[in-house]
């Protein structure tokens, strides 16, 4: 074993540097380890605005090195085999590490060979095929949303799988539908949201906006539905009607491609996942059904939530509470999480629906005034509060 640490921490986005954080700002702090590979730390919500030309990619991104807490020691490799029965991870540089707790903070795995077609062509020149949901390809969204022709075809997909921001494969497509009409091209055209789920959105007061949405922009909403190939040099894309079975092949001019994602490899086929592959945590504390000495928290864990930024804000405070009083002896005193999550859904430049819900979907909202509602405060808040709460605030600790 390479060297033992009182809290291990896998991951270094937003999940494991918020706890990290918050673990180090406490008066009796434990030591803390966090295992992180990248360089770069990426603010991944600023990606949908990237992809309408608001921001410069690089509004995104921040060295590691920068970001990680100072207290915490940074070990610069990724894991690939997890023991918590020997409370001991293995990284890819062959070192074995143990702990006398363990965060996991992973993530979510992007699957871009998920749907064929969609690898060797997405961001680019010529394919039509974007993405805001990697950092070397939200930009071509921009690109193609520019070059887009007048009576053009464009559509918009999410799959079966849970996908980082539930609401960002649609956000997109509004604020496209600006973008067309501020340049010209949206009469004649269209627009089309190919969903593989039943429902335009999973909370049904938000959702009831989003169609008065869809319906003032005359995009067309196809539930049920799902990119099942990507054929670039046609500019064709196979869907799958997912209640009949019926497949159906579109030519299009830009296609926002959204691809699968499953929890990462190394969780799923190690003793801490569920049968859908996510770290198997109680709903309420995020502690491992099966090991005490064990947490997880944001998109690799199993809480039926959406996968957030906003989430993670509201469950580090619990997981925290919750393994200090573990490693402690004492009783937690934050409660439990409650499913909150939030989702900032861009209905067009300088339009926002701040959605906020709990586990039963039913709206948790912060501010005295209906968020069901299109509102510039909301946008403004997204587009320049946040990411400034982001980086002075939750990853140092403070929120």
């Amino acid at each position: 074993m390479t060297h033992s640490h009182q809290v291990l921490i896998v991951g270094g986005g937003t999940a494991g540097l918020t706890v990290a954080s918050q673990l180090l700002e406490r008066d009796d702090a434990p030591e803390v380890a966090v295992i992180e590979p990248s360089d770069t730390h990426y603010y991944q919500p600023l990606w949908t605005l990237i992809g309408a030309g608001v921001f410069p990619k690089e509004e995104s991104a921040r060295p590691m090195a920068e970001v990680m807490p100072k207290e915490a020691t940074w070990i610069q490799d990724r894991v690939t085999d997890l023991d918590p029965d020997s409370n001991a991870v293995t990284t890819a540089g062959g070192d074995t590490y143990g702990y006398d707790y363990l965060v996991m903070a992973a993530g979510i795995q992007i699957n871009w060979d998920g749907i064929p077609g969609l690898a060797e062509s997405v961001g680019q020149p010529g394919t039509g095929v974007v993405s805001n949901y990697s950092y070397d390809t939200c930009e071509t969204t921009w690109d193609a949303i520019q070059q887009f022709p007048k009576g053009g075809t464009a559509l918009f997909t999410e799959p079966t799988t849970g996908v980082k921001c539930g609401g960002a494969p649609q956000k997109i497509m509004y604020l496209a539908d600006d973008a067309f009409r501020r340049q010209g091209v949206r009469e004649g055209s269209r627009i089309a949201f190919m969903k593989a789920k039943g429902a335009l959105f999973s909370s049904k007061p938000y959702e009831e906006t989003l169609y008065d949405v869809v319906e003032r922009k005359g995009i067309e909403v196809n539930l049920n539905t799902e990119l099942t190939e990507i054929r670039p040099d046609a500019k064709e894309a196979v869907f799958k009607n997912l209640e009949t079975g019926e497949q159906r092949t579109i030519q299009y001019d830009l296609l926002h491609a959204v691809p699968p994602m499953t929890a990462p490899e190394f969780i799923a086929q190690s003793p801490l996942a569920n049968e859908e592959g996510w770290v198997e945590v109680d709903s309420g504390t995020l502690q491992h059904t099966r090991y005490e000495n064990v947490f997880g928290i944001g998109d690799n864990s199993s809480l039926p939530t959406s996968k957030t930024g906003a989430a993670v804000r509201k469950q580090a405070p619990v997981l925290v509470d919750h393994l200090m009083a573990t490693l402690r002896g004492t009783q937690p005193i934050n409660g439990t999480y409650n499913g909150y999550t939030s989702c900032p859904l861009v209905t067009g430049y300088g339009k926002l629906v701040l959605a906020e819900f709990d586990y039963d979907k039913e709206p948790q909202e912060s501010f005295p005034f209906d968020q069901t509602q299109e509102r510039y405060s909301m946008y403004a808040l997204k587009a320049y509060g946040l990411p400034r709460m982001y980086w002075n605030g939750m990853l140092k600790g403070r929120m």
